[in-house]
């Protein structure tokens, strides 16, 4: 454990500027997160509603938290007071839900849009045609209190590198085509959010400007 701050700042260090680094405390103790904290850190993620409303409230209270795990609908309710961003909303019903409970506490809810982009079944995401479908439908449209800023997606788990970056150049090439048809005018659009501890540095050399680093930081459980 006493490696976390020697870890998170050689990560940050190699990070360029103008690339969000989250550091992903899904399963990590307070102690664990206090230590990345007390290197001046503010962005943590979490992938568990159940995991992330405790330490919401254990925690100091000028950490963001990134809501980054596969999300269910019933499960919407327990962040949305105090969550900065969603990583993984993934269908239209769940940003309806987003949106009705970011309407009973007074807030917008900052979005991104999770991207099937992997090769993998297994993962999460949507299709560009789903995408489209979503962001012209008149019920999006209507919603006010959310607000998509940008795109997320997760490569498939393999060595081939080249694979990774294809995959990668997928997200990016979704996000400039939502950005000219849906937001061209939208400046708060404009987050390409890929790359985790195994492929954070090809995600940034493809255009991420937003990597999800866990245990390159906190080590492995």
């Amino acid at each position: 454990m006493g490696n976390i701050s020697e870890n998170f700042v050689e990560i940050k260090e190699s990070i360029p500027a103008g690339v969000s680094l989250i550091a992903i405390s899904k399963t990590k103790s307070n102690e664990e997160i206090m230590e990345v904290y007390h290197c001046g850190h503010r962005l943590f993620g979490e992938s568990k509603a159940q995991e992330l409303v405790p330490k919401h409230e254990e925690l100091p209270r000028d950490i963001e938290w990134h809501m980054v795990g596969h999300l269910q609908s019933n499960k919407v309710k327990y962040i949305a007071p105090f969550v900065s961003m969603i990583h993984s909303v993934d269908s239209a019903k769940l940003l309806k839900t987003i949106n009705k409970e970011g309407k009973k506490n007074h807030r917008v809810i900052d979005c991104l849009l999770q991207m099937h982009i992997a090769e993998e079944e297994t993962k999460f995401g949507l299709d560009y045609e789903e995408l489209s479908g979503l962001l012209a439908s008149e019920e999006f449209k209507k919603m006010e209190n959310v607000r998509i800023r940008g795109l997320m997606c997760m490569a498939t788990y393999t060595d081939d590198t080249e694979q990774v970056s294809r995959e990668f150049r997928q997200l990016v090439k979704y996000f400039e085509q939502a950005k000219s048809v849906f937001f061209p005018q939208d400046e708060m659009f404009s987050i390409k959010s890929m790359g985790m501890s195994d492929d954070y540095e090809i995600a940034i050399q493809e255009g991420s400007n937003m990597v999800r680093v866990g245990s390159k930081i906190f080590g492995t459980r």
